[in-house]
């Protein structure tokens, strides 16, 4: 059986660079001051920093995690992002948590510390709605695997799957936030990202969403 993913180990993954790394970094502004939360092994805050000049500090709670961004000299402390964070309110100008919030206990909590310590929020997550699990789920009746990229469905740390229309909710709940921007990330097929345009919902794999206090 394949090793699963909820120890989150990245001491054989000491960088890479994913399709939604240059979106999420598109978003920000030159010298921002960025929480990146649950930063992995620190590629994304790399990026922020060599292409936008960004003042980064992160969060992680993975030890091998924490150990590479030491390493490579990135402000890195170890702990939970879903509790609160130690940090003042207004902080920073950007908190970043990319395809995290479906991995975390309390997204909830997640989103209204985002929202306290930051003026700005981006949110990135793998939308569970995407085409191809509802086709698997009506076809074979079981938890659709293109979203746990190999893993089953009790050795992933995606335990709370969502949609877009589910994350839209979880940002009426929470309160006093508005989406300012969406961002995603193409899977480059022609005909999937063209529809993607137009029903992001049903066609697009991966999301970006960049909010802003009401």
């Amino acid at each position: 059986m394949r090793n699963d993913n909820r120890n989150y180990d990245y001491s054989q993954l000491p960088s890479e660079k994913r399709g939604e790394y240059e979106k999420v970094t598109d978003l920000l502004s030159p010298g921002n001051t960025v929480l990146d939360l649950a930063c992995g092994n620190g590629r994304l805050m790399e990026m922020m920093i060599e292409e936008k000049q960004c003042d980064c500090k992160g969060i992680e709670i993975s030890l091998s995690g924490v150990e590479i961004c030491q390493q490579k000299g990135l402000q890195v402390i170890r702990g939970r992002i879903d509790e609160t964070l130690p940090y003042a309110d207004n902080e920073f100008d950007v908190a970043v948590c990319n395809v995290t919030i479906q991995m975390v206990m309390y997204p909830e909590t997640l989103l209204s510390e985002m929202k306290r310590v930051s003026r700005r929020q981006i949110i990135s997550f793998p939308n569970f709605a995407y085409f191809r699990n509802r086709i698997d789920m009506l076809i074979n009746g079981r938890m659709p695997k293109k979203m746990l990229f190999g893993y089953q469905w009790y050795n992933t740390g995606h335990i709370h799957q969502l949609s877009l229309r589910d994350f839209e909710e979880l940002l009426e709940n929470v309160g006093g936030l508005r989406i300012a921007r969406k961002r995603y990330v193409p899977i480059g097929f022609k005909i999937i990202d063209s529809l993607g345009n137009v029903f992001p919902g049903w066609f697009r794999k991966t999301i970006i969403i960049e909010t802003v206090k009401d």
